[in-house]
């Protein structure tokens, strides 16, 4: 065993015990996309899952900048762990990019007046990279390791527009948080994210203009999602707390709700990936020779051996 899996071994040790050093080494691992770290994220993938608990649940909070997203967050994070005394949350926030510089102000840090000392509370700021979807190309290999070390995974997007929403790729349950005069009936219908979410959140309650949105948006909700039954509207405050319990709540019974195995999560990012890396001719091959994401990846048993494996036979056959 050389020095760096020695080394790897050790950090994996720390994350579980959710020493934060520990598990922000190992998320910058699962960032770095060179080749050589397709092996060592294989070996913490391997590791992890190893451990009898199950894997966290991934909750998605959207919606469009300026709705406070962040702010909701930063309450709500703290009242989950008063609610309950053994929960371990992880904060995974995207923020935008600049399309000229590349750089991220990351301001979701500013926003997020979090206790550093609290090992159960673990908050990572992630820069889009001008992606769009609403996440950021790091944010599923982040979000898998995330997975397998606290029991739940927050997944705050880009502040984002009416065709950006992978993140209900990612997410088990997906959160709209929308605020006051943010539109009448016919601006909620055009809005094609209005057909993502499993709840909506009409943030800044204590605003005098809230319940005509409220009414606004249960209207535009029953036109525009007619099969869609007793979709849950949340009306929240960060500034005063109304309704952090209820969202509270629905959260908490969220991850106590069964969910669909990672294989499906794995199948749209590795055909995402495979895109990202070599175009509409690499998904055109993966389809017509292996037939598509999720058989390429039982056959090669991990996320990180397909990778491997995909990258290796194009390579030989040449784009």
């Amino acid at each position: 065993m050389g020095d760096r899996e020695r080394g790897d071994l050790a950090l994996i040790d720390g994350a579980r015990a959710l020493d934060k050093h520990s598990v922000s080494a190992l998320i910058s691992l699962f960032e770095d996309m060179r080749p050589e770290a397709v092996p060592r994220r294989a070996l913490v993938v391997d590791q992890l899952r190893e451990q009898s608990r199950p894997p966290g649940a991934v909750l998605g909070i959207t919606g469009a900048p300026g709705s406070g997203k962040s702010s909701l967050l930063a309450r709500l994070s703290l009242r989950l762990l008063e609610k309950d005394p053994v929960l371990s949350i992880a904060i995974l926030a995207v923020d935008p990019s600049s399309p000229i510089s590349g750089g991220a102000l990351l301001g979701d840090r500013t926003r997020m007046n979090l206790p550093t000392w609290e090992k159960r509370l673990f908050f990572r700021s992630q820069a889009s990279a001008t992606e769009l979807g609403g996440l950021g190309p790091w944010t599923f290999q982040v979000s898998r390791l995330l997975e397998a070390l606290f029991d739940v995974v927050i997944v705050e997007t880009v502040g984002i527009g009416q065709s950006e929403a992978d993140v209900r790729h990612l997410a088990d349950r997906v959160y709209l948080v929308m605020q006051p005069l943010a539109g009448d009936e016919i601006q909620f219908l055009k809005a094609g994210i209005m057909e993502i979410p499993h709840a909506f959140v009409l943030n800044k309650a204590d605003e005098p203009t809230s319940q005509r949105s409220y009414h606004a948006l249960r209207s535009s909700i029953a036109l525009a999602r007619p099969d869609a039954d007793n979709i849950p509207i949340l009306r929240t405050s960060a500034r005063d707390g109304t309704g952090i319990d209820e969202l509270c709540d629905d959260m908490l019974a969220a991850v106590r709700h069964p969910r669909p195995p990672a294989r499906d999560k794995e199948a749209y990012f590795f055909e995402r990936w495979v895109r990202d890396e070599w175009g509409r001719s690499g998904v055109r091959r993966l389809e017509r020779e292996w037939g598509g994401a999720e058989s390429f990846l039982v056959a090669a048993r991990s996320f990180e051996r397909a990778q491997a494996d995909f990258s290796s036979r194009l390579g030989d056959l040449g784009r």
